[in-house]
Order: C-alpha cells, then structure tokens, then sequence
C-alpha cells in the first residue's frame, strides 16, 4: 500500500441535504436552496440532494411525524426550483449505502476528531454522557453521506466547514490506508456560499436564523402567507435610531443590519444601495417596503409549497424516483469501499 494515492480521478460531483427538523426559512433559501437551483442551470456537475432523516434521529424526535416532515423538506426544495430531473432528490434513509459506508468510516476515523467537533459540544452541552452515540459520530455519517456518492464539492456555511474538514480527512486517511497506491475517494472541496448565506434572526441579530429557535416569530418561513410575513417583519427586533447613510453607520446594530441585508438579498442590491435609499428613515418607514418585498418575491414559492404539500402522492413519487437514481450511484462506490478494506464476498 502506498502512503501517496494518486490523485482522485471522477467526474465533478455536488451533494447536500438538509435536516427535516423544523420549517425550512428564508435562511434557508437565501443560504443554500438559491444557490442550488441557480447551479442546476448553470454549473455542468451532477447534483445529488437528500433530506437527511438519518441525522434527525440522533436527537430525541417524533417517530409518527418524521415522514411527514421529510416530504415538507422535499416540498420546500421543489417550490424553490429544484427540478427533480435535473437533481437526484431523495430521503437519506431510503439508501442503505449511506449507513453501510458510515460503519466502515467510523473505523477509519478517530474518536479525537469526533470529539473535537464543536456541535457535538453544543448540542451535547455538559449532559454530554447522555446523549446518544449517533450524536457523536454525526460528523462520520455526514462524511459517508458525501463519499457515497464521491462527491468532489459541497455547498458548505460556516456552521460545516469543521464537519468537511473531517470528511477530508476521513477520504485521505481511507485512501492511504486502504487505496493500494489509488485514490478511492475525493478530497471534497467547500463551495463556499455567496451573498445573503448568513439571515439572522428578526428577533436577535446576533444570532443565525434557525429552524430550531423556539420562536417562530424569529425567522420568516418558506410556507408563510403575506400577512404572517407582514406581521413577522413589524414585529422584527429594531433599535430606536434611523438608517445610517452608509454601511459604517451599521456597526454594532446587528438588528438593522440584518434587516438592510434582508432587503438587499431579497432585492439583488447591496445594502450600501438600500441605504442609498433609505438612509435617515426610521423603522416605520422601512419595515412596510421590507415587508412588501418579501411578500413578493416569496409569494410564488410558499403558493406551490402549499400545492405540493396538498399532494404527498406527487412528493413520494419524486422521492421513490430519486432513491431509485441515488442507489444506482452509491451501491457501486460502497461495492468498492468493501473490497478495499477486505470484506468477503
């Protein structure tokens, strides 16, 4: 076995997913689900996105709404743009390769790198021997999740980079270990997200928006009507001063600063061209635009989030499909992770 592989050799790859904990938010598709239908026209790659159940398990949850939740999580990226024909899209659980490879990763990884992943800290908080050991190895899941399907890139925030840097090296570990002088895996690189990745919440600026916050009222939903976006915004933490004129004038006013960046993203401008505009203007003013913009552009993707949800027979298809085409990619990769390590058969 050489201990330098050669270089991975395969086609351009993306694969991401998203949990079916919580409502997908407008963080959510300014973030991520923008992005990912903008690169189905424009990026040449075969895009694989899965709504990882497997990883909503390793926190205490509801059994009996879990399906259900999987096909709201479907629903949003359907109603943001994600054709189905284009991107394989399908539930994480419904593939058996993806379990399969996070046993043999869990082997090559160590319980240093787990252990050092700052959300297992976070959401194990100082309870942490009482939480299940799927928690722990997340990050390992995460990373078969990736290199089931060799997926050379993936769309990463902040809040993933120490779970990719992981998977990296879990894939250069694999390759050195087991590789025989060939790179079995990718060394998956971060597509790194573009303007508007980071909303924060409408009720503390300091704070990403997040479908787990307690408030609802803290983040502004895919499937919202007009009036609860109205509402949401009106209610939207502010401080008493009006708009600066310049982004200078934002700093240390995380409140206004999400707000202008809110309606800068929604818009296509820069928050210098929003305050351009509104620049000297309080609250009162601002607020009714911000919230006018946003109930329109988001009216067409909560108008057929709410069509696809009336039809789950038209989601399940599209899953069932999706699993099918996912399947077809993985069970070869795992096929191959087997006979490296020296599996029978």
């Amino acid at each position: 076995m050489s201990d330098t592989p050669t270089a991975y050799q395969g086609p351009k790859r993306i694969f991401s997913g998203m949990q079916p904990t919580g409502r997908l938010h407008l963080g959510n598709y300014l973030g991520a689900l923008k992005n990912w239908v903008a690169m189905q026209d424009e990026d040449e790659s075969e895009r694989i996105y899965c709504v990882v159940d497997m990883h909503a398990v390793t926190m205490p949850h509801d059994a009996k709404a879990l399906p259900d939740a999987v096909r709201r999580v479907t629903a949003a990226y359907l109603a943001a743009g994600l054709d189905p024909e284009k991107n394989v899209i399908f539930a994480q659980s419904a593939v058996p390769a993806h379990a399969e490879l996070a046993w043999i990763l869990n082997c090559v990884a160590r319980l240093g790198w787990a252990e050092r992943m700052t959300q297992f800290k976070d959401k194990g908080g100082k309870d942490r021997e009482r939480v299940s050991v799927g928690l722990l190895t997340y990050p390992v899941l995460m990373a078969a999740d990736i290199l089931v399907y060799k997926a050379t890139h993936v769309p990463v925030g902040d809040d993933q980079k120490q779970h990719l840097e992981l998977c990296r090296d879990v894939a250069a570990r694999f390759n050195r270990d087991f590789g025989d002088g060939e790179a079995v895996f990718p060394i998956t690189e971060p597509l790194i997200q573009g303007p508007g990745a980071r909303i924060m919440s409408l009720r503390d600026g300091t704070a990403k928006m997040s479908k787990s916050d307690p408030s609802d009222n803290s983040r502004i939903n895919l499937e919202d009507d007009a009036d609860t976006i109205a509402r949401k915004i009106k209610k939207a933490k502010t401080d008493p001063e009006p708009l600066p004129d310049s982004i200078d004038g934002l700093d240390g006013r995380p409140e206004a600063s999400n707000l202008v960046g809110i309606f800068a993203a929604l818009t296509g401008g820069s928050k210098a061209s929003v305050l351009a505009e509104y620049g000297g203007q309080g609250f009162g003013a601002f607020k009714p635009a911000l919230a006018e913009v946003a109930v329109e552009y988001l009216a067409p993707i909560s108008d057929e989030y709410r069509r696809l949800i009336a039809e789950p027979a038209e989601i399940d298809r599209i899953l069932k499909k999706g699993a099918e085409r996912a399947r077809a990619v993985a069970e070869p990769v795992i096929a191959e992770a087997k006979a490296a390590i020296g599996f029978w058969g």
